[in-house]
């Protein structure tokens, strides 16, 4: 890694990428394997959210909840499970900070492995094709600033928590999605605003630690875009260890008290009194800085960047992955819109478009999965279907492991079993997920199901059951 940008002076390459993480590497990856000349401008640490803020960091901590707190194995095995001391933070973040830096060394294998240049750097646009860098370092005479050029510009540089202006987020009791890794103790009592995805996962890992949890949310159901069925399952789960799931319901007053608690006001009067708070209003693009219109782009209010099917930009030399260009905002989409916009921009006959079958994954205690169509979605178009259902409290492999609460459920058509929609809530669901999407890639039916050999005891043997519970639907539809 180098920080003497005046070297890179009038540098000329076939890829210039601003942002390090999953987007940026996997795109800058994808062009130097077909011999590109790429250039990765990053400021910051690399791996972007995934690895300093989000992805991982918080599945980290997930686990290490889940272990900490013996939640899975209360009870399990006749006897009863409790830490031997009181968790920390330090106990808590510990496994954390070492999954951070094994992730950040990958990631700087990689870009060394195919002999990209890492530029630590601000950026900023000076025309379509030229970028003015800044030393973020200040190895470097302060002001001191080169310029680099690029057939073609890949903007990856991300998002980051919307911070309403009348909330102080101190870092102390009121954190945002970042800040929240920085707690420096285990607050007893915790308010989650937001009951998205973050806030959904963050109100079980802390419960599980043992916090009282409040989730306040102004809709009327947790997570409108999962099943039905199963968000009813998440929140009973979510209850059962102690969240107060609040809908409905607004915030009009955030603030700090001079004895050491937030006092959080909703819209009908009640208060809450709770050691600390966590907003999660969303996120906003990280372009501000950028001077895109020196590049002939607009972003949104919300900082995002519109792109067309090939991730260009309205300057066709310009492209943009990830976070940056909104829905999904998921690393492992962000990784294949890059792929896709740089194989598209150098015509490299490969990777042509991103596959419209995107597996979620909820890591909420239990997790959540889906992939394909939902009964909501099925239903508003019309289009007849039936469901098939395998409970985990069935399974062999989820009573051994004690996560009995789950289910597969399968979404078929009925007059050709294809499988239209897969949904999983329980242990390992975001892993075993992929057998479905798999199925429906190649136009499977329920019968792949019923006629493949699992191996037994597993999680994933619940799909044959569910296949069979769907064929059940059908002979009675059939009647």
């Amino acid at each position: 890694m180098r920080d003497d940008i005046e070297r890179y002076d009038g540098s000329s390459f076939d890829l210039v990428v601003i942002g390090a993480g999953p987007a940026g590497e996997k795109g800058a990856a994808q062009a130097a394997y077909f011999g590109k000349r790429v250039a990765v401008i990053e400021a910051a640490n690399v791996g972007g959210a995934v690895v300093n803020t989000g992805t991982l960091p918080s599945k980290t901590l997930r686990e290490t909840a889940l272990y900490l707190s013996g939640l899975r194995n209360r009870e399990l095995y006749g006897i009863e499970y409790s830490f031997p001391r009181p968790i920390s933070a330090d106990d808590l973040l510990f496994r954390e900070r070492l999954v951070e830096q094994a992730h950040l060394g990958l990631v700087h294998e990689n870009l060394e492995r195919h002999g990209i240049t890492l530029i630590r750097a601000t950026a900023q646009f000076h025309d379509p094709h030229t970028v003015t860098i800044r030393s973020a370092t200040g190895a470097t005479a302060q002001g001191a600033t080169a310029q680099v050029q690029g057939d073609f510009v890949l903007i990856a540089t991300g998002s980051h928590p919307s911070r309403p202006p009348e909330i102080l987020f101190d870092g102390e009791r009121i954190f945002d999605t970042d800040s929240i890794l920085k707690l420096k103790r285990i607050p007893a009592s915790l308010a989650i605003v937001g009951a998205g995805v973050i806030g959904s996962e963050y109100s079980t890992v802390f419960a599980a630690l043992g916090s009282a949890v409040t989730l306040i949310d102004s809709g009327t159901r947790l997570l409108p875009f999962v099943d039905h069925e199963l968000a009813e399952i998440l929140a009973e789960q979510m209850r059962n260890v102690g969240v107060r799931i609040v809908f409905g319901r607004r915030t009009t007053s955030i603030a700090t008290e001079d004895d050491g608690t937030v006092r959080v006001t909703l819209d009908d009067g009640e208060e809450l009194r709770v050691e600390a708070v966590l907003y999660c209003s969303g996120r906003l693009g990280n372009t501000a800085a950028l001077a895109l219109e020196r590049a002939g782009i607009a972003p949104d209010a919300r900082g995002r960047i519109a792109v067309d099917e090939h991730y260009r930009t309205a300057t066709p030399s310009v492209l943009a992955a990830g976070d940056v260009v909104g829905f999904p905002a998921l690393a492992s989409t962000s990784m294949e819109q890059a792929r896709v916009a740089v194989c598209h921009a150098f015509g490299f006959a490969y990777k042509r478009q991103v596959s419209s079958l995107i597996p979620y994954g909820l890591y909420t205690i239990p997790e959540v999965s889906m992939v394909g169509e939902s009964e909501d979605s099925l239903r508003s178009s019309a289009t007849p279907y039936l469901v098939g259902r395998g409970y985990f409290d069935h399974n062999s492999r989820a009573q051994i492991s004690g996560d009995t609460a789950g289910l597969v459920k399968l979404l078929f058509d009925p007059d050709t079993r294809r499988v239209l929609g897969v949904h999983i809530i329980g242990d390992r669901a975001s892993e075993i997920i992929h057998v479905g999407q798999m199925c429906m890639q190649f136009q499977g039916t329920i019968d792949v199901f019923i006629d493949n050999v699992f191996n037994f005891p597993t999680m994933s043997d619940a799909y044959k059951y569910a296949a069979y519970d769907g064929l059940q639907s059908l002979a009675r539809r059939e009647r």
